[in-house]
């Protein structure tokens, strides 16, 4: 498990990588925090990111599963994508996100 402080406005965002049954290389690490730690462009008060990654057995197409959790100050938004490759499903997990924050934030402006 990895888990990495990220400031930025004064606003700490921990990013928690779990890969299940299996150990996630460094590349695939640092992709995933590259990526999540871009959402907060979208959304700067994020507190924290959990993701866990899962190999699906049996080994067929699309059994790589990706899930991230976001702690919002207002709440939390989550996404889970299946792919080819965990990059994928990472992007695929993350345009979703985006959506949700979009929305999230829209409902903070009309309060």
């Amino acid at each position: 498990m990895l888990i990495l402080e990220l400031k930025k406005k004064e606003v700490i965002m921990e990013i928690r990588i779990q890969a299940i049954n299996f150990d996630a290389s460094e590349q695939l690490e640092a992709f995933i925090q590259k990526k999540v730690t871009k959402l907060q462009k979208f959304f700067d008060e994020i507190l924290s990111a959990e993701v866990n990654l899962k190999v699906i057995k049996p080994e067929s197409a699309k059994n790589k599963k990706a899930g991230i959790r976001l702690n919002i100050k207002h709440g939390e938004c989550f996404a889970e994508k299946e792919s080819d490759t965990f990059e994928e499903s990472i992007d695929e997990c993350i345009q979703a996100l985006e959506k949700q924050l979009a929305k999230t934030k829209e409902k903070i402006r009309t309060k």
